[in-house]
Parts: structure tokens; C-alpha cells; sequence
């Protein structure tokens, strides 16, 4: 899954992409350039800040729920290419994009979505960052209860994990299933969860074992009250100024990232939706079809199954070659075809899942 708040950065780690270019001119009126020109400037040359942003009034509510909770964390926030935590630090890292509407856009229309554009998703996302920032802060991970409880923050990240969706063992925040990718994303996760106003937690996880969790770290936070950080340096990695490659080459990297293994599809299944046959020569192709259903559904499943989007509509591109390589048409009502086509997809991106390719976030 595409989620959030590891404590390492991994979208830069092996880079192999072309030299780094030498710097374009920004122009003044550098947002209203088309997508080809605008992906040519290097990142350290995009004049954006967090103030000003739409952001900044999102960092000042996160931290207000931080100062309603009696946490005094120093937290430094800064601009990079994506989401994360500097492993050690109280810095957090907020993803270039959404400093500027034209930013963006582009980011849209590379990846699909925003990861964060909407209110509620980013501010998911800030808390569940908080989490590992006062991980940090007060170097829980070395506590006895918090490593018997979450797991070694040793253990190494994997780039793949295989989620299992109905395990109450785990609180559900950003995604489903991202707190079971490794101990700290658990703590991070839960964290969020006890901050977030309203959450009820209380009664939400009754029953659960996760609530352990959840208990463990409400009696901890209260011992925490007002006491200073251990640590509270600020730490920039991998900061956007320094960042001197395109956003050409950064998309480029984050798709491959994002990519899959592509799945086999059979043939058996899609001619229950379409067919070749004479009788069915005078409806709509299936291609026509996937295209109309294609942005919904694809959010959809995403939603269902945490999957990227972007990986989702790769599977979409192999479908819809395949039903035209078939030159198929639909074969069922509209409706139903959606609806069938939906648990389809759904399917399919679960074996994906299943299959222990489910990808850890950047």
C-alpha cells in the first residue's frame, strides 16, 4: 500500500535514474506551465513554503490537539518528496505537493490521487506522523511494555508484507491493515488513533485485543504530560531544498515504485461480463465500458483494500488490452456488469495482496 509514516526514506534509496539535470530558469508565472514544461524544473528550485500553504493551518491544528494533550514534542516540519519521519528526529516531513494547488494537480495527474489532498485524509496522516515523532522524542522503543506489546523497532521494514484483514491485533487508521507492515507503523497507528478527537476508542476496540494497545499508550501519554522531550533538535532529511532532481525523474522513480508484477488474467472470467459473439455486435465494447466505470470503480477498491490506485489501474490496463485484444462487448446489463466487474477487480487485487505483495509505503 501507498500509506505513510515509515521512519526511513525509501524513495530516493537507489537511485538510477538519468544524471541530474542541469537547472531550467523558473519562470514567474511557473504555475501556469503545462504539465510537460512544469516536470522539466528541479525540486529545489520550486519557490513554495509550508506558510502560506494550505497546510499550515492543518500542521496548526495537529499541533493544537498535541498541546490539548499536554505533549510538549518541539515538532519541525518541513518540505520533502513525500510523507515521512526521520528515524530519531521530531522532524516531520510534508510531501512538496501540497504547498501549491498547481503542485497538486500534477501530482493527480502523475499518481491519480493526492495522497493527503483532503482534509480528513491529511489530517489521518499528521497524526499518524506524530505518532512517530514522539516515539522518537521520548525514545519509547526502548521501553520493556511498549516492545513486548508493538515489537522490536529492529526489525527490519519490509517492502512487502501480507496483511491479515480480519486480525482485531490491530487498530485501523490510515489504512486497514498498514499498522501489521512493522512494529513502529503499529505505534504510530495507534497513536493516532488515541489522538484523534472523538475517535471513542474506547468503545470502538472493546473486545479487541489492539485495546491493550490502545490502554497501554493512554497510560503512557498521560505519564508523558508536560515533561520535556529527550530529544528536540530538529533533523531535515532529504529536505525538498536539497532535492536537485526533476519532478520528471521523481515521478518516474515513484510509478516504478508503485508498479506490479502484473497479474494473469483468464479469459473464462471476463467473458461472464463480455462476449465476441453475433448477438452481442450491437452493444457497447468492453473497453468503452471500463473507461466510462473506470475512475469510480478504481477508487473504490482502493478504498476496500488499501491498495494505490495507481497499481489498480495498472490492472486495469490489463484488462482493458485484453478485452480488446478479444474484441469483446458487453454482454449483461450495464449494471450488473459494474457491479460484477467491481467484485472482479476486488479479486483480483486481494490475491495481489494475498500473495504478500502487498507493497509498504514510501
Amino acid at each position: 500500500m501507498r500509506w505513510v509514516g515509515l521512519s526511513w526514506l525509501r524513495l530516493h534509496a537507489g537511485y538510477d535514474g538519468p544524471p541530474m539535470p542541469k537547472p531550467v530558469p523558473v519562470p514567474v508565472n511557473w504555475a501556469d506551465l503545462p504539465d510537460e514544461q512544469l516536470l522539466d524544473l528541479r525540486m529545489c528550485d520550486l519557490p513554495i513554503a509550508l506558510a502560506g500553504s494550505v497546510m499550515q493551518g492543518r500542521v496548526a491544528e495537529l499541533q493544537a490537539e498535541l498541546d490539548t494533550r499536554h505533549l510538549t514534542v518541539p515538532v519541525h516540519y518541513y518540505l520533502a518528496e513525500e510523507w515521512f519521519t526521520p528515524d530519531g528526529a521530531v522532524s516531520m516531513a510534508v510531501p512538496f505537493y501540497l504547498a501549491h494547488p498547481r503542485l497538486e494537480k500534477l501530482e493527480r495527474a502523475q499518481m491519480l490521487e493526492v495522497e493527503g489532498g483532503d482534509y480528513d485524509w491529511c489530517m489521518r496522516i499528521l497524526r499518524h506522523e506524530a505518532g512517530h515523532v514522539v516515539d522518537n522524542a521520548y525514545k519509547l522503543r526502548l521501553r520493556r511494555r511498549r516492545k513486548l506489546l508493538f515489537g522490536s523497532s529492529s526489525e527490519p521494514y519490509p517492502e512487502f508484507y501480507t496483511p491479515k484483514p480480519y486480525s482485531k491485533s490491530f487498530v485501523m487508521h490510515i489504512d486497514p491493515w498498514y499498522a501489521q507492515s512493522h512494529p513502529d507503523e503499529d505505534f504510530a497507528e495507534t497513536f493516532a488513533v488515541w489522538l484523534t478527537p472523538g475517535s471513542n476508542w474506547q468503545d470502538r476496540y472493546v473486545g479487541w485485543p489492539a485495546a491493550k494497545k490502545l490502554e497501554y499508550l493512554d497510560a503512557l501519554m498521560r505519564s508523558l504530560q508536560s515533561k520535556p522531550a529527550l530529544v528536540a533538535l530538529p533533523t531535515e532529511v532529504d529536505g525538498l531544498a536539497t532535492t536537485r532532481k526533476t519532478l520528471r525523474q521523481h515521478y518516474r522513480h515513484k510509478r516504478r515504485h508503485y508498479g506490479v508484477e502484473r497479474p494473469k488474467f483468464y479469459d473464462r472470467e471476463l467473458r461472464r461480463l463480455f462476449s465476441d459473439a453475433p448477438e452481442h455486435a450491437g452493444n457497447i465494447s468492453a473497453m468503452q465500458f471500463l473507461s466510462r466505470i473506470r475512475r469510480p470503480v478504481r477508487r473504490l477498491v482502493a478504498s476496500w483494500t488499501g491498495i494505490y490506485q495507481y497499481t489498480i489501474d495498472q490492472v486495469f490496463e490489463d484488462v482493458s488490452a485484453r478485452c480488446r485484444e478479444m474484441r469483446l462487448r458487453l454482454a449483461v446489463p450495464e449494471e450488473q456488469a459494474r457491479h460484477e466487474f467491481t467484485v472482479f477487480l476486488t479479486v483480483q487485487t486481494m490475491n495481489y495482496l494475498h500473495s504478500g505483495r502487498h507493497r509498504v509505503a514510501l
